[in-house]
């Protein structure tokens, strides 16, 4: 049926033609029946089965004939530039599109001359946390909520269950088109969202489910098919479909065995690609040089010059950016994962091998994989208009395993969705941001307000009431919620902890240490920020007895009293500060990735994370302690840039990281300024650097980019103190 004949904008249709859609799916029709009419939706469909679409259409829809802005809310960033990316193929149509991801403690005002915002569930909710009268976000007419299954996750779950209930409460006439795989209990989130379910187990590409036991392949419904014996059962696998054309995603439980399963299948697959397939590898691998290798990086671009690789939480966001950008070209053939990327990205495969069916949980051991995780991994399995089919195949070691196997994961329905705001951290957080918000101003609308929540539903109104009530005393009695009469009102101490989107357990935490009465030192602020519950501090391990014999040598310094403080997590914040003092010391990446045992993305997580709380910091000092918020603020920057102070004025030039800003102080270039009349051949001869670099240095400081220098041996590089620096600090290139 032509799209037009199913009442979509002719405009909006032609956009579709021409990139190749001209008829929509079964279960998209369904949808589209029902977002039309401008009705809320639950659609939970199988994985590659177009939900995206649906989401782009009622977006379109509300637009054109209300003028209404939309909001797309997903889960990660990844995922928002994803659909910023396919969002913009409507720009013919006049349709604006902007991404919000970032920054929590602002309004964002430049967001409201877009007509849809994608952003994060964080960032939505950091909006709405400082939305005040006549805000943009009142024009919001479409809000869609990709992944919304993830309301079961017990960290994205209960922001994503907040910013919906909130939605629903300020903009009652928005539509709610909620995307998700399929739910259980689909049923019940529908009717919490009053909203048309639609539901189907329709798929654009047939799914094959099996297991492979011994040599034997068998899809459910097929008879086994044995592959030839002996050898890496998940390199038979891989190798018979790369040899059929198409590709494999391979999920491990943990980022090592991904990293060892990448090393071992490397040389078989690389045997199977032509010369000129692995010339467009290498031609390709070259976005991955950086000025700072590190060790995970060399290996990463070793295995994905062979057309295999590794994605990891222990990336940076470049590396996974390339693999998946890669993998979805055809040049990767073979991607190990942990089960993390089957929640994320748009990374379908020919054929899913899942390895690992378990995963070790800290106090209970080897765990089995909700069905649901499983199911999230078997689904990426056929690429729509490029697979015929997809595979999914379980290994297992037992024929018990097997029949298990078969009847849980193959055969058996998910769990059911789950709402974890009830968790303490969480409920906290987001009582105090409703108080904060304004959008309760007694206790009794507060119970309102979290009486419309998906926790509601499943559990009886006084648990909720009585939860509510145990976290608001406990708000009162920490100053972050003053009562007065039967209202309810933020402390101004309360009012800043919720806008910078912090936990008030972090935000209690750094009032009392700018209430110690002690003198700063920079390892004592690190500390400080390392022990608060938004930054996720480092475990410690069997080889870390240095982190202890540190640890007393700085112990006098520390501004939150340790007193009764479990020792271990002591040592835990201690450590974190002392990754953040190396990497601001200019310890080279290998360095930090083998005494640290982490990876470049760990290393940003906790870097990204610990300039947030020291922002925060900075803003607690400005009202408690002024004469701590420069000292503060620098930390910040020194941090953002990983280095030392005397660096600070070069890091502001364009394509200067911090590698190169030690080569150039190391070579007498200590400020913008003496940059201005330095010969470009000078520049272009450092380490790092090139003739292109050097050019555009100059032009940045106003200098001549062709000037040469009189006589090479008359402008010799400076040693010293800079020098040694930099011999000490790794590969400057």
């Amino acid at each position: 049926m032509a799209l037009q004949e199913l009442g979509i904008d002719p405009r909006v249709a032609a956009v579709l033609e021409a990139s190749g859609i001209q008829d929509l799916y079964p279960p998209q029709k369904e949808a589209w029946a029902v977002i039309k009419d401008r009705k809320n939706a639950l659609v939970a469909i199988p994985t590659a089965s177009g939900k995206s679409l649906v989401a782009y259409l009622a977006i379109l829809h509300r637009w054109l004939a209300t003028g209404k802005k939309s909001l797309y809310i997903v889960p990660l960033r990844a995922l928002a530039s994803e659909k910023h990316e396919e969002l913009q193929q409507f720009r013919s149509l006049g349709l604006t599109v902007g991404i919000a991801t970032g920054d929590l403690d602002e309004r964002d005002p430049r967001l409201g001359r877009f007509d849809v915002i994608v952003c994060t569930s964080e960032k939505a909710d950091a909006l709405l946390r400082h939305r005040n009268a006549g805000s943009w976000i009142d024009d919001i007419g479409c809000i869609v909520a990709d992944e919304a299954h993830l309301l079961n996750d017990p960290g994205r779950g209960p922001t994503l269950e907040v910013i919906l209930t909130r939605f629903r409460a300020i903009l009652p006439q928005a539509q709610i088109v909620a995307l998700s795989a399929t739910i259980q209990n689909a049923k019940q989130v529908a009717k919490w969202l009053d909203a048309a379910l639609v539901t189907s187990e329709w798929r654009p590409t047939k799914l094959h489910t099996g297991t492979y036991f011994g040599d034997n392949l068998e899809f459910l419904g097929q008879g086994p098919r044995r592959l030839p014996a002996g050898g890496d059962p998940v390199a038979s696998l891989c190798e018979e479909t790369i040899q059929a054309g198409g590709q494999c995603l391979v999920f491990v439980s943990t980022r090592k065995s991904a990293e060892t399963a990448a090393q071992r299948l490397a040389g078989p697959v690389r045997a199977l690609l032509s010369p000129e397939h692995l010339e467009k590898l290498r031609e390709a691998c070259a976005v991955l040089e950086d000025e700072e290798a590190s060790a995970t990086g060399r290996k990463l671009r070793k295995f994905a010059e062979a057309g295999v690789a590794f994605h990891t939480a222990g990336l940076d966001s470049k590396q996974r950016r390339f693999l998946e950008q890669s993998f979805r070209s055809g040049l990767i053939k073979v991607l190990c994962a942990t089960p993390t990327l089957a929640a994320g990205v748009n990374t379908p495969a020919r054929r899913v091998i899942i390895r690992d069916l378990t995963r070790f949980e800290m106090g209970e051991g080897s765990r089995p994989l909700p069905v649901m995780e499983i199911k999230q991994m078997m689904g990426r399995a056929g690429r729509p208009r490029f697979d015929p089919y997809g595979e999914a195949v379980l290994l297992v070691k037992t024929l018990e395993q097997k029949e298990q196997v078969e009847e849980s994961y193959l055969r058996g329905e998910v769990e059911p969705v789950a709402s974890k705001l009830a968790a303490e951290g969480a409920l906290r957080t987001h009582v105090l941001a409703t108080i904060a918000g304004g959008y309760a101003d007694s206790e009794e609308t507060l119970h309102r307000f979290f009486a419309k929540t998906f926790w509601a539903t499943e559990v009886s109104d006084w648990i909720v009431r009585d939860r509510v009530e145990d976290v608001l005393a406990f708000l009162v009695e920490n100053d972050f919620v003053a009562p007065r009469g039967k209202a309810l009102a933020a402390t101004a101490f309360g009012k800043r902890a919720s806008d910078l989107y912090i936990d008030p357990l972090s935000a209690l935490r750094l009032r009392e240490a700018l209430e110690s009465g002690k003198e700063p030192t920079p390892f004592a602020l690190l500390e400080a920020v390392s022990g608060c519950p938004n930054l996720y501090p480092l475990y410690l391990r069997k080889e870390d007895a240095w982190v202890q014999q540190r640890f007393w040598e700085h112990h006098e310094e520390m501004l939150v009293e340790a007193d009764g403080r479990d020792l271990e997590d002591a040592l835990s914040y201690a450590k974190t500060a002392f990754l953040l003092e190396d990497w601001m010391a200019e310890l080279s990446l290998d360095t930090i990735e083998e005494r640290y045992g982490i990876g470049p993305g760990d290393l940003r997580m906790r870097l990204d994370n610990g300039a947030w709380m020291l922002h925060a910091f900075g803003e607690l000092a400005r009202a408690l302690q002024p004469s701590w918020q420069k000292p503060i603020q620098d930390l910040g920057l020194r941090l953002e840039h990983g280095i030392k102070a005397e660096l600070l004025p070069l890091i502001a030039l364009r394509g200067i990281g911090r590698v190169r800003a030690r080569t150039l102080h190391a070579a007498g270039f200590r400020t913008p300024v003496l940059l201005r009349d330095a010969p470009a051949s000078r520049l272009a001869g450092l380490p790092g650097f090139g003739p292109r670099l050097a050019a555009d240095l100059l032009n940045q400081v106003g200098g001549d980019p062709d000037q040469q220098a009189p006589d090479a041996a008359a402008t010799p590089p400076q040693k010293g103190k800079g020098q040694a620096t930099i011999q000490s600090f790794g590969d400057p290139a």
